[in-house]
């Protein structure tokens, strides 16, 4: 149980002004703090899982001297990762000009389906495009989902200076994260295009200069409840001293130990504000990826390099959850449904972990391959006072071909039944070298070493992918659960990889990215 020991004070900026809270427990989420300190009541709480998006904010941070807007899921966030961030809920976009002003009056419909009157016009305080938007594309219904997709299309605005040149399938990418009950997905991903042709009212407009200064002037957060080192040694030292205390990245996995599992940690340690951790850096022969690096830029990076790549990233999950979510959270947290140890794995990507060695008063470290870090289910080598540093990824070659499925019942924001990542290199018709990675078939992720020794150095033909086929579901006992059965995922693995050659023979068409309107008339 948390302890009135182990609570301390967080500060953030909310509408350009500090705001200061005392005696907040470490394992306190920012929806509790928000809904029951701040009564902030528009923030909705859903599902508490960060599925549904009702409880959606944005925070801002000063990178570089700009200001960085990312919508986040509140309802799994602690409450101290945001401390020295601005923050904005539903309640602070509409102008503050006139408090007594109450909310915007007429919510209905006018006579013949017309545009609903600007808010103005209509009464109260003006809003903001994000919210105009919303209510002249009748994209509210029962309203209880509507604070979350108008935050998120607030920091949508933020992230597109003002809403411009957003289609819709930006719109669709970017609300992902936002579940409507009443499935009115379309008024809302109009309300998405149409922002950026609102006026922004002065009061609703973000002064970012005098945030970004603002945030400077915000002093550390002190105390032993909740620790965030600036720096990867300060990180190491108190992972030292604190062995036992409760690591955190994004608290995309660990919030719903809080909020499903009512689990409470008197100490956490918080990797994200270390900053040689929240980098990507490139190397002539692999790229290394901080563990604090969030998912959003850590699949940017790997797009950037392998662009087929950018209808998984967006897949992985709502972009809420990966821009909280962390790459080396992801894969510490060694979950045997996480997408992106699969795909890692095909890559053959490696892993650094890290340590202060007292006696010496520096840095130690070791590195091994991301499928050798697992020794069990949600358990791995790491020694107590070790944590996950860095993701070394090679760089793509000449030949190789790379192909990631992931199965669910859901398209977007949701949970593999099967993610299956594979990647070949041919070379006069032999295959020279392959790497599968598979997840949800064992109780870690998986390297299918036995599948790829079936392949190797055979020619690249149906016969050769029948027989590797045969042998990828036979290397896996998966189990039955709420996903998926065992037998649906063993026949799926071997569909997969008759997939993957099918798509290397040039077959596209059994892909649904390559489905577009012109494709199905052609087709018909």
């Amino acid at each position: 149980m948390s302890t009135p020991l182990s609570a301390q004070t967080l500060t953030f900026l909310r509408r350009g002004q500090p705001v200061t809270l005392h005696n907040v427990a470490p394992d306190r989420t920012l929806l509790e703090v928000l809904r029951e300190d701040l009564h902030c009541t528009g923030t909705k709480e859903g599902c508490g899982e960060g599925d549904c998006g009702a409880c959606t904010v944005v925070l801002g941070e000063a990178v570089n001297g700009q200001l960085e807007y990312k919508a986040i899921n509140s309802c799994i966030r602690l409450a101290h990762s945001v401390d020295g961030l601005a923050l904005w809920t539903v309640e602070d976009l509409a102008e503050q000009d006139d408090p007594a002003a109450g909310p915007p009056q007429g919510g209905g419909s006018p006579p013949g389906g017309q545009r609903p009157a600007p808010a103005q016009e209509r009464g109260g305080p003006r809003l903001h495009p994000a919210q105009e938007a919303m209510v002249q594309c009748h994209g509210s219904q029962c309203g209880f989902c509507t604070p979350g997709f108008v935050m998120s299309l607030f920091g949508m605005y933020q992230n597109t200076r003002g809403g411009q040149g957003i289609d819709r399938a930006q719109a669709q990418a970017d609300l992902s994260g936002n579940l409507c009950r009443c499935t009115g997905y379309r008024p809302i991903l109009e309300a998405a295009q149409q922002m950026g042709s609102l006026p922004l009212p002065a009061g609703c407009a973000v002064n970012e200069a005098a945030t970004v200064a603002a945030l400077k002037k915000i002093a550390p957060a002190r105390g032993s409840g909740y620790l965030r080192p600036k720096t990867l040694a300060a990180l190491l030292q108190a992972r030292a001293a604190h062995p036992k205390a409760q690591v955190v990245a994004g608290c995309t996995d660990v919030g719903l130990w809080v909020t499903k599992m009512h689990k409470r940690f008197a100490q956490v340690l918080d990797v994200t504000a270390a900053r040689e951790l929240r980098r990507v850096e490139t190397y002539p022969h692999h790229i290394a990826i901080g563990a604090a690096v969030t998912l959003t830029d850590a699949y940017a990076a790997l797009v950037a390099e392998r662009p087929q790549l950018k209808t998984f990233a967006q897949r992985f999950a709502g972009l809420p959850v990966r821009n909280s979510g962390t790459l080396g959270g992801n894969v510490a947290n060694g979950s045997p449904i996480g997408d992106s140890m699969p795909l890692l794995i095909a890559l053959g990507a490696s892993v650094v972990l890290m340590r202060w060695d007292a006696r010496r008063g520096t840095i130690a470290h070791r590195e091994l391959r991301l499928e050798d870090l697992y020794t069990g289910y949600r358990t791995n080598v790491m020694r107590p006072d070790e944590l996950l540093a860095w993701i070394k990824v090679p760089r793509p070659t000449a030949g190789q071909t790379l192909r990631v499925y992931k199965i669910s019942k859901r398209f977007d924001d949701d949970i593999s039944a099967v993610c299956l990542a594979i990647q070949v290199t041919v070379e006069d018709g032999v295959v020279k070298a392959a790497s599968i990675g598979a997840g949800g078939v064992a109780a870690t992720p998986v390297r299918a070493r036995q599948t790829e020794a079936t392949l190797r150095g055979q020619p690249w033909t149906a016969d050769t992918v029948m027989a590797a086929v045969a042998a990828l579901r036979a290397e896996f006992q998966p189990i039955s659960d709420m996903r998926a059965s065992a037998h649906y995922r063993q026949t799926v693995l071997g569909n997969l990889l008759q997939r993957f050659w099918l798509e290397s023979q040039g077959l596209q068409h059994i892909n649904l990215e390559s489905l577009t309107p012109s494709t199905l008339e052609a087709l018909a």
